[in-house]
């Protein structure tokens, strides 16, 4: 079984992390809900989820690791010096980096995104530090997926059990919600 973990900063955007969770547990992959800094995270629009562990408490191995934007969730996640290591980690190690709405920037700060195609929000492209900016709604390059932003939530969330289980189980878990 794959297994993805999912980081959430105090002022993530809500859509950016639920999306992933939901439609990711909706596939055979497990999982995990990652604190940067708490258990209890509070989004950008007062929506508090609980995390499983803090990431700092994270031992385990996984496949994929997911990146909420919003503000100032980016932002915490960008200063976190413990954040950017464990990013770096898992970019040598070759697993899956998928970041949303302004999080790309934390992939650029990481210094991840040379010679990648990678979009973000509009205003961030800057903060891509190394990578060929795109518009595209959904990029993937590589072991790189990133999106745009909380409108794109459900496409980045698709793209990431695409690259993870394959093209008929992404279609299949489409069709389950009617997109």
């Amino acid at each position: 079984m794959k297994r993805a973990v999912i980081v959430l900063a105090q002022g993530f955007e809500e859509i950016e992390a639920v999306a992933p969770i939901d439609l990711l547990r909706r596939s055979p992959v497990s999982v995990t809900i990652l604190g940067l800094d708490s258990l209890k995270v509070k989004g950008s629009h007062a929506i508090t989820l609980e995390a499983d562990l803090l990431l700092q408490d994270y031992s385990g191995d996984f496949d994929a690791l997911v990146l909420p934007g919003g503000m100032p969730g980016t932002t915490n996640l960008a200063n976190s010096p413990y954040l950017i290591d464990f990013v770096q980690r898992a970019d040598r190690a070759s697993k899956l980096l998928a970041a949303i709405c302004a999080a790309p920037s934390v992939l650029g700060k990481a210094g991840v995104l040379k010679n990648r195609k990678a979009t973000c929000y509009p205003g961030f492209e800057d903060k891509l530090t190394g990578a060929a900016v795109q518009k595209e709604p959904v990029v993937c390059d590589k072991n790189i997926i990133t999106s745009r932003a909380a409108g794109t939530a459900l496409p980045f969330s698709l793209e990431i059990i695409h690259y993870l289980c394959g093209d008929e189980c992404s279609k299949t878990i489409a069709a389950s919600i009617h997109y």
